[in-house]
């Protein structure tokens, strides 16, 4: 009888341990308003009404191919504008179609957020989105069913603004054809995304990213035959690292504090969260609840803007918005056991190879590689460090191929890098 006690003793407890808090989804979605509007009003802090005006609309028609840091082609005011109103938007378009505001919803709305910053802007997004919306139309569908396929898809926003305002064509013309490229790309997205995710067996997170790079070379093959280059770019800002340092501490404290509370003022249950491998589908507001995914989110922005800080890189657009991302996906993949593996696959290629550790591109690399944490969660750290060095030398080298118009460049090489490296590492533990 003792023994039988205990049993159901144990199970109870083994219950109560993986009890999900649940949050009604007209809480997360406040939440997420109350974010967007943090960074939104943040923007004001930096610069005046009349700066961040005339500064969004230099944003608005610049050619936004990688890099270019709003915050150097408009101001500081002007990019967090702009990336408050973006995320404003797709939390809004989500709302209005009825999807819950899950760990995939939550993380396509923070990167749209976080490349909103350098690449994205309330111009070149329309097109993309209305392609999508038009393939749901075609193929008799409801909208909500694509919508995270149409917000990860404005990765290849810069397409519609190079097109508008980066050849020198005849102004009315270029802007048409801009959009007409926004809306074929967009409609062409779904079949394509739904496809090459068996390419890299969901261990690349950022599977839109790698659609986008297909997409994107075949565009800029196009544009190359009819003698249109895209110039190179690496516009970004420096010095600011202790303002925007503050600003985005603030905002990763209060994701921690604020899941705190909806965790019922514990950190009850984040070691089960770590456990998680981070394979595409793993949603961890549904897995875990709101409250430990907005913690998880929180701890990871601190610990990726630290990684920043101690290398001594500098934080302007592209690499906040980096940071944003990593923790987009903190609801929806990532955490602090499976992402470190990469990055620090990611630091020893750049310190070996022949990149500065605190340049642009390896510290963009050593953010965005975290795409493959599923591999680090599925081999070990020894699979993520092989993982995060391969897409060091890989993704330095794609960019070329797609003219910088796909945004999510680091989810084009992870692809790759997925694809090939994950059978190999699953023959060895299998020992073929």
């Amino acid at each position: 009888m003792q023994g039988s006690a205990e049993l159901q003793l144990n199970a109870k407890e083994e219950k109560e341990d993986i009890e999900i808090i649940m949050i009604n989804e007209k809480t997360k979605y406040t939440v997420m308003y109350g974010i967007a509007l943090f960074v939104l009003m943040a923007a004001f802090i930096f610069n005046s009404p009349i700066e961040i005006f005339n500064g969004l609309q230099s944003i608005l028609v610049d050619p936004s191919i990688l890099v270019s840091d709003y915050m150097y082609v408009g101001n500081i005011g002007a990019a967090l504008l702009n990336s408050g109103i973006l995320m404003i938007i797709s939390i809004t378009i989500a709302k209005i179609n009825g999807v819950n505001m899950n760990g995939t919803t939550m993380a396509a709305v923070l990167t749209v957020g976080g490349f909103a910053l350098f690449g994205k802007n309330i111009y070149n997004i329309w097109a993309i989105l209305l392609g999508v919306y038009f393939y749901s139309l075609y193929k008799k569908e409801k909208f909500s069913k694509f919508i995270l396929i149409a917000l990860f898809g404005t990765a290849l926003a810069p397409a519609v603004s190079q097109v508008s305002y980066g050849f020198g064509l005849d102004p009315i013309m270029a802007i048409a054809l801009g959009n007409i490229v926004g809306i074929v790309i967009g409609f062409i997205l779904p079949p394509l995304a739904n496809h090459f995710i068996k390419f890299h067996q969901g261990f690349n997170l950022y599977n839109i990213g790698f659609t986008a790079g297909v997409v994107g070379t075949l565009f800029m093959a196009i544009f190359r035959a009819f003698n249109l280059e895209n110039e190179k770019r690496l516009l970004i800002i420096e010095g600011y690292n202790k303002s925007l340092g503050l600003f985005i501490v603030i905002l990763f404290v209060a994701m921690v504090l604020l899941g705190f509370y909806f965790n019922k003022y514990s950190f009850k249950g984040y070691g089960r969260l770590l456990k998680h491998k981070g394979r595409l589908v793993e949603d961890f507001v549904l897995l875990d609840g709101f409250g430990l995914s907005l913690i998880n989110m929180g701890i990871l922005g601190l610990i990726t803007t630290l990684y920043i800080i101690l290398v001594k890189g500098q934080l302007n657009g592209p690499i906040i918005g980096g940071i944003f991302t990593v923790v987009a996906f903190g609801s929806f993949g990532k955490h602090a056991k499976n992402i470190t593996p990469v990055m620090l696959g990611v630091l020893l290629a750049a310190y070996i190879m022949k990149w500065e550790i605190n340049a642009v591109g390896p510290l963009l690399a050593a953010l965005f590689g975290t795409s493959l944490a599923p591999i680090a969660g599925e081999f070990g750290w020894k699979g993520g460090i092989i993982a995060g060095f391969l897409h060091m030398a890989m993704v330095m080298n794609v960019g070329i191929v797609h003219g910088g118009i796909n945004l999510y460049n680091n989810g084009f090489s992870g692809g790759l890098v997925a694809a090939t490296l994950v059978p190999i590492l699953d023959s060895l533990r299998r020992g073929e």
